[in-house]
């Protein structure tokens, strides 16, 4: 059985929204102060603490932390108050002021699949090079959940948005938050999208197999009613079996479809009651997720892999106890500068056009399910 808990575990930011752009300054200073209160113990040291033992207003400490120019003299006051009440600035408080919380949204249809779980958690290690922290939010691929992720977000005044969602929440995103859409297709063509070339890869996995000898090509693999970039894998299958002259053989369902059932169903209808092996001797799956079940199915029935049947998956999922090892063979996406791409879109602040598809290049790596 394939151990698929490659899982990470993140800490939740529990925000608080305050609108504030009708209020006058010192309405703004004090709710902030308050919100300090609650979110600190009673006993650690607020704005107005500083305030009163620096001997100045208010409005001066919320400058100096704010980095506005005040009297010298002032500042050297607000700072030593600062110092021995060992005073902890509020930078969510402050953002909110500032119309930036230091914060970044990321919107994913689960944590429970590998590329999901690792997806996110290197988008947190960027986020965190940036100086920003993650919000992360699980919509199970439910638009309403969407929705109102994107409504939290918007309300807290995150300072932008990564999102692989099932429906095309684009027209709800609003203009002054930058977005940034991870495979999917949203009708907003200048909302830029980044991916990895899915149909090279696919190309890629036939081309692999086609080297290791295998003649008979099956694809296995379920897709999303919501199009996207990964629909392109299959694309790549065709391609390359056109190029190679070989006929296809295909499991290609939606997602919504139970996995297991349907692949054990297809494996056995494909198999050659002569040989007991089935009539492929090569296997492209959409994802490591379904070509580990492929593995499982084969091997309850007997047969070999890769020696009678080897298997290529797609995403490049790695043992969680060896850095190096692949659960199988497999076309790797680069999750790294992936999430270093989408941060780095979505803090953006220069004038220039994004694209509005950026293509990260895949490779191939050996995992044990094919013979080379």
């Amino acid at each position: 059985m394939c151990n698929l808990s490659n899982y990470y575990y993140f800490k939740f930011l529990v925000l608080v929204n305050i609108t504030y752009e009708t209020f006058h300054r010192n309405v703004i200073i004090d709710a902030v102060d308050k919100m300090e209160v609650s979110m600190t113990q009673k006993s650690s040291p607020t704005m107005k603490d500083v305030a009163r033992e620096a001997g100045v207003s208010l409005g001066t400490v919320s400058n100096v932390i704010n980095g506005i120019t005040v009297r010298e003299s002032s500042r050297r006051k607000v700072e030593e108050a600062i110092k021995k009440l060992n005073y902890q600035v509020n930078s969510y408080a402050r953002g909110l002021k500032m119309s930036r919380t230091g914060t970044i949204t990321l919107i994913i249809p689960t944590l429970n699949h590998p590329f999901f779980s690792e997806l996110a958690y290197e988008i947190e290690q960027q986020a965190y090079m940036n100086s920003r922290k993650l919000i992360l939010c699980c919509s199970n691929g439910i638009a309403e959940k969407e929705l109102e992720y994107l409504s939290l977000a918007t309300q807290n005044k995150t300072d932008g948005i990564i999102a692989l969602t099932y429906s095309d929440i684009s027209r709800q995103v609003p203009d002054n938050i930058p977005f940034v859409v991870f495979d999917r297709y949203f009708e907003n063509q200048q909302i830029p999208r980044i991916a990895s070339d899915n149909y090279t890869g696919g190309i890629m996995a036939v081309n692999k197999l086609y080297e290791l000898g295998c003649r008979n090509i099956a694809f296995i693999g379920f897709h999303s009613s919501f199009p996207g970039e990964a629909d392109k894998r299959f694309d790549g299958y065709m391609s390359a079996c056109r190029q190679l002259k070989l006929t296809p053989c295909i499991l290609h369902e939606p997602d919504d479809t139970p996995v297991d059932p349907a692949i054990r169903n297809f494996i056995e209808k494909n198999i050659d009651p002569k040989t007991g092996s089935t009539v492929f001797d090569g296997i492209f799956a959409n994802t490591d997720y379904d070509a580990c079940i492929v593995r499982e199915v084969l091997e309850s029935l007997n047969i070999r892999v890769p020696e009678q049947v080897q298997l290529i998956g797609f995403d490049g999922t790695k043992k969680f106890y060896a850095e190096n090892e692949y659960y199988v063979s497999t076309i790797c996406q680069p999750l790294k500068e992936l999430a270093r791409k989408c941060v780095e879109m979505v803090i953006n602040e220069s004038e220039e056009i994004l694209p509005s598809l950026t293509l990260l290049p895949v490779h191939y790596a050996s995992g044990g399910t094919t013979r080379d």
